[in-house]
């Protein structure tokens, strides 16, 4: 999908946020407490990025996971030292990861819900 019809996919706020690296505000987004069991998809493409299994409530604002599906996503280095997280499909910006996860991994994954879509387990 090029960028134009990303641009027509996606509403406005989604579109800086995937494809200009924005961020929503805290405490905004639908996925920021659990939902529903599912896996949560790319927004912009339908890549699995998520499981329901790995989220937690890390009360930062945004949807938090402690692992994402293998192989779904992308890490790069940040000149501010954050290590930014992309869909490895589209290359679209999800959000940051870092080392302060409550769980065995360590990880926390903070996710615009915007990026995401959840598709509920049948």
């Amino acid at each position: 999908m090029d960028e134009e019809e990303l641009k027509k996919k996606l509403t406005p706020e989604q579109y800086k946020i995937l494809r200009q690296k924005g961020t929503e505000m805290p405490f905004t987004g639908r996925y920021v407490h659990k939902n529903e069991d599912g896996n949560y998809i790319c927004m912009a493409c339908g890549n699995p990025l998520f499981t329901s299994d790995a989220q937690f409530d890390s009360n930062t604002g945004w949807p938090s996971f402690d692992k994402a599906i293998e192989g779904a996503i992308d890490q790069r280095q940040e000149q501010d030292g954050r290590i930014e997280i992309i869909c490895k499909k589209c290359n679209s910006h999800l959000g940051h990861v870092f080392d302060d996860g409550p769980t065995q991994t360590g990880k926390r994954y903070c996710i615009n819900s915007v990026c995401l879509d959840l598709k509920p387990r049948k």
